[in-house]
């Protein structure tokens, strides 16, 4: 297998140095397989996961959501601080990197949350915790407060780190999927987009005032996508992520199953055509998973009772290729900066000697049973996908 790697297809972007300095060598001890192709990835990066340690290790762990990374071509990602602490200061932060330290497989980037306790009332200590965290958020919730927000952003912004937005407005939350023809039609209630973009809307003008470096999560709304283009072209510091999800599905697609529960929802066929138009012309910066374990209990109660969230580390890759390079919508060389260079060029995450290898022309069918993951929803299952993981080397050494 080894000689297959070396002569194995490298992708990579134009503007980035070609993996051919890869070494190769320090895998040796990969186990021949019957196949006889391969193409080679850099590691891809994820800047939106949830690990759920400390506090839900029943949901997921640091030992198995970086397995499930891995498994997914993964050697970079960066946690979300919805966890029990919450990481607000450096003694509740240390628990978090404490239990990375011990048990991650790749390369593991805590976030710092904006505000105590992820509650909107009171700055969290990020001077205390800036030196040891990838940037904050309250991921999980909005920050409800302009005046909360704007003296987080002026915070980061002397620090030097940046402002990662769950956006989100309370007063127009309560449903539980997208207020659309589904929701109209099978007696749900539903999320407007303006939820979404509205707090994004505030967000911008504050950036605009202050000139910080600020990050939208997982957007999932065209509104959203149209201000953040108009953003961008004012020359704002500003960037944004969406997921596969949103990319492929629409609420067409719904199933009263809680794996198809998510939040922000997935939205109408306008919404996700938008999504394509903003990857396609630069609007959104890279693709996160948002990966989001639950227990079987929690997602088994419909789109109602579910809690929001869905795994997507493992399926990420196969789906994108599967739905967006095959057809001809996406090039495989910008899915490939979508996962891998983008996420580390913004929140300067380095790529050392890590690659996956995968078999591009075998399909499968995806069963959550196989998973790393504890997490088990995912709106992919008994889906045929093609493009099979092979290994992944973090570091120049062999973990999955």
């Amino acid at each position: 297998m080894m000689d297959q790697i070396r002569n194995a297809q490298i992708i990579h972007t134009p503007n980035q140095p070609k993996e051919s300095s890869l070494d190769f060598s320090s895998a040796s001890d990969l186990r021949a397989v019957d196949k006889k192709e391969y193409t080679v990835f850099p590691g891809f990066c994820d800047v939106h996961v949830h690990f759920r340690e400390p506090g839900f290790c029943c949901k997921e762990d640091i030992a198995t959501g970086s397995a499930a990374a891995a498994k997914g071509g993964y050697t970079a990602v960066c946690t979300m601080p919805n966890l029990n602490p919450v990481p607000d200061s450096a003694e509740h932060l240390k628990i978090q990197t404490d239990a990375i330290s011990a048990k991650a497989i790749i390369a593991v980037y805590p976030y710092g949350a904006i505000t105590v306790g992820e509650q909107g009332e009171q700055l969290a200590d990020l001077e205390e915790m800036a030196p040891d965290v990838i940037a904050f958020s309250d991921d999980g919730r909005g920050v409800q407060s302009d005046e909360m927000m704007r003296q987080a952003m002026l915070r980061a912004k002397a620090l030097g780190k940046m402002i990662v937005a769950h956006t989100e407005v309370d007063e127009l939350k309560g449903g539980w999927i997208h207020e659309g023809d589904y929701a109209r039609t099978h007696g749900h209630k539903g999320i407007s987009s303006a939820c979404e973009y509205l707090q994004i809307e505030r967000d911008l003008k504050l950036v605009e005032e202050i000139g910080c470096a600020y990050h939208v999560c997982h957007i999932s709304a065209k509104e959203s996508v149209e201000l953040i283009r108009q953003a961008k072209q004012k020359g704002l510091n500003v960037t944004c992520e969406t997921a596969p999800h949103y990319l492929i599905f629409d609420d067409s697609h719904l199933q009263e199953d809680g794996k198809w529960k998510m939040n922000p929802p997935l939205r109408s066929a306008a919404d996700r055509q938008a999504l394509i138009e903003g990857i396609l012309d630069g609007t959104i910066d890279m693709i996160a998973t948002d990966h989001a374990p639950h227990t079987a209990e929690e997602k088994a109660k419909g789109l109602e009772k579910s809690l929001f969230g869905i795994v997507g580390l493992e399926t990420a890759f196969p789906a994108l290729y599967t739905h967006l390079v095959k057809p001809g919508i996406l090039s495989l060389e910008k899915v490939v900066d979508l996962l891998a260079y983008a996420p580390r060029r913004r929140f300067g995450i380095p790529l050392g000697n890590d690659w996956s290898a995968w078999d591009l022309n075998e399909e499968y069918t995806v069963d959550p049973k196989t998973f790393a993951s504890k997490g088990r929803a995912t709106p992919f299952e008994g889906m045929k996908l093609q493009g099979k993981h092979i290994a992944t080397v973090f570091g120049g050494t062999l973990i999955k």
